[in-house]
C-alpha cells in the first residue's frame, strides 16, 4: 500500500517536509494545532502577525516563515487538487487551472504586514 506522499511529484518533497516541521513546531511550541484546512490559515496569519508585532528581525524568523509558507502551500494543494512545482530551488503550487501560487513570498509579505495566507488560499481556490 502506498501513501499519498509516495505518489506525489519530487517537487513536493521539501515543501511537504517543511510544512510538517511547521505543524510540529506550532503544536509543541505554541500549543497550536494545524490540520491542513483552509480555516487553519486564519491562525497562521495571526501567528505571523504576532511575530511581526514583536519586532523580530527577518533573519531570526526566516526558517519559520518558510515552514508556514510551505504549510499554506500544502493547504492550497489539498484544497484545490494542485501540485507542487520546483525550478532552481524555488517552489510554487500549480492549481489545476494552470495558475502558479507562491506561498513563500506571501508568508514574507505577511511578515511585512501586507499579505495573507488565508486570502491567498481563497484566491487559489476561486475559479478564474
Amino acid at each position: 500500500m502506498t501513501t499519498q506522499q509516495e505518489n506525489r511529484p519530487q517537487a513536493a518533497a521539501k515543501p511537504v517536509r517543511w510544512a510538517a516541521d511547521a505543524v510540529a513546531t506550532m503544536r509543541e511550541g505554541a500549543r497550536l494545532r494545524l490540520d491542513y484546512s483552509a480555516q487553519s490559515l486564519w491562525r497562521v496569519d495571526r501567528v505571523i502577525d504576532g511575530i511581526r508585532r514583536e519586532g523580530a528581525p527577518y533573519a531570526a524568523v526566516e526558517t519559520a516563515l518558510r515552514g508556514l509558507g510551505a504549510y499554506a502551500g500544502e493547504v492550497i494543494a489539498r484544497e484545490t487538487g494542485g501540485e507542487w512545482w520546483a525550478t532552481g530551488g524555488d517552489h510554487w503550487v500549480r492549481t489545476p487551472d494552470g495558475r502558479l501560487w507562491d506561498p513563500f513570498d506571501e508568508a514574507r509579505r505577511c511578515f511585512g504586514g501586507h499579505g495573507s495566507l488565508r486570502l491567498l488560499c481563497r484566491d487559489a481556490a476561486a475559479p478564474c
